[in-house]
């Protein structure tokens, strides 16, 4: 489990998994913790993130949170000025600004807690989080359960490679799944595509 430092100065923590790993509960849970501490919290989503509800983060346990959804990461610049600690869920889906964005907040002594997907589902870092990790005081990765065989898992399997990189979906689309049950389950998409 995540300690909070003993430090009022700023820095960043980048909470960062597959899907359905406890991502957004993690972060939902920080930040409960720092209003616990009287600190002021904001937390912002990316616009697109409409899956549970347009306006809260709400995580995959149904716990939530207000939110503000921002189209472009510069916005949060706008919005955090009396802002101690501020949250930014779905950070894969933020544009290449969000780490600069966050270093700016970092340096004005302002906790920021990242949560998002480490890696698409082709296994590739996803968006700006790769930044995000590297630039990060504190970074906790957090596990899935696998689907198939109930190992830890790490990978975000989509039933179909089909489509673009951000496919909005749920467990009908997507699945945990520990390496072996992912390397197993891409082989067999590429032999379906070569029949």
């Amino acid at each position: 489990m995540f300690i909070e430092p003993k430090n009022n100065k700023g820095w960043i923590e980048v909470v960062c998994g597959s899907m359905f790993s406890g991502k957004t509960e993690e972060l939902i849970r920080r930040v409960k913790r720092a209003k616990i501490a009287k600190l002021r919290t904001r937390i912002f989503k990316p616009k697109m993130e409409i899956r549970y509800d347009k306006v809260k983060v709400v995580s995959h346990d149904d716990n939530y949170a207000d939110s503000f959804p921002i189209e472009h990461s510069r916005e949060i610049l706008k919005w955090v000025d009396d802002i101690e600690v501020v949250g930014i869920d779905e950070a894969q889906f933020f544009d290449a600004d969000l780490p600069k964005v966050c270093n700016i907040l970092a340096n004005q002594n302002k906790r920021v807690i990242i949560a998002g997907l480490d890696m698409d589902f082709l296994g590739k870092p996803f968006g700006p989080m790769p930044e995000l990790m590297a630039l990060a005081e504190y970074v906790t990765k957090v596990h899935a359960i696998c689907m198939q065989c109930g190992s830890v898992a790490q990978y975000s399997y989509r039933y179909s490679r089909e489509g673009k990189q951000v496919e909005l979906g749920e467990k009908d689309q997507y699945e945990p799944r520990c390496r072996s049950c992912y390397t197993k389950g891409m082989v067999e998409q590429e032999q379906e595509e070569d029949k």
